[in-house]
């Protein structure tokens, strides 16, 4: 089976390749380091030639405006005008837990626009929804750094390892196109803000977390359960500890 995974020089996209490549797949690389560039159309017609399935793992530069927005609406469409001229049976596409309920932010109204453009495709499609990566903590603690503290709010979230999105995503890619969302969250459950103390504790950080339920996430005050995935997720296996453990080690 010949598959496309677009943003394959990413922290979801190089693992996904080797594990699909292990299981004998034939996997070609698309991403801007090879010369593939998803908003322009650049080099996609030869990428995907004679590909059956297209895994889009991309993600925007930006977080914070319309240049999200505006990369999404242009990678999507593109990949997707391509998936079909070349008949492409399944298109798998990563996305974020929450996202419908976060639309006043710029990032997740550009990856609701983006869902929307595969629904709307007429294509064979799968969207996997993934909480907010491990790998990702540092980046989502920074959010409410404030001279030396960090404010940021109780909500809660299942932060899970991008190797088991990784390998869900794998088992996705050569199944039956779903035709619908499902999605996958970590193994166990915390505030934002305990989280960040966790990480700091294990990175022997001694800034201070203040739990303040005003603070932002990527544009938007969070309510109630956004950043939980529904019913029916897929539970991951690694708990945060042994992933702490692993990557103090590396």
């Amino acid at each position: 089976m010949k598959i496309t995974v677009v943003g394959a020089s990413g922290l979801i996209g190089t693992q996904l390749s080797e594990r699909l490549r292990r299981s004998g797949h034939e996997v070609t690389a698309a991403s801007l380091s090879v010369g593939v560039d998803t908003a322009t159309g650049k080099g996609l017609d030869a990428a995907v030639a004679e590909t059956d399935i297209i895994v889009d793992v991309t993600n925007a530069a930006s977080f914070g405006d319309s240049a999200a927005l505006d990369f999404f609406k242009a990678s999507t469409k593109n990949l997707l005008a391509t998936a079909a001229e070349a008949g492409v049976g399944h298109y798998l596409a990563l996305s974020v837990v929450g996202t419908p309920l976060l639309v006043e932010s710029d990032y997740f109204r550009a990856k609701m626009v983006q869902e929307n453009l595969i629904r709307a495709s007429n294509r064979p499609y799968t969207i996997l929804r993934s909480t907010q990566f491990y790998e990702f903590i540092s980046g989502l603690i920074d959010i409410g750094a404030q001279d030396d503290v960090f404010r940021l709010p109780p909500a809660l979230m299942r932060p899970v390892s991008a190797g088991d999105v990784a390998a869900f995503l794998a088992e996705l890619t050569v199944a039956t196109p779903l035709g619908g969302v499902v999605e996958i969250g970590g193994p166990e459950q915390f505030g934002v803000d305990e989280v960040a103390r966790i990480y700091l504790a294990a990175n022997e950080d001694q800034r201070q977390v203040i739990t303040d339920p005003s603070t932002s996430y990527f544009g938007v005050e969070l309510t109630g359960d956004a950043l939980l995935p529904g019913a029916g997720a897929r539970i991951a296996s690694e708990k945060l500890s042994e992933w702490l453990y692993q990557s103090m080690a590396d």
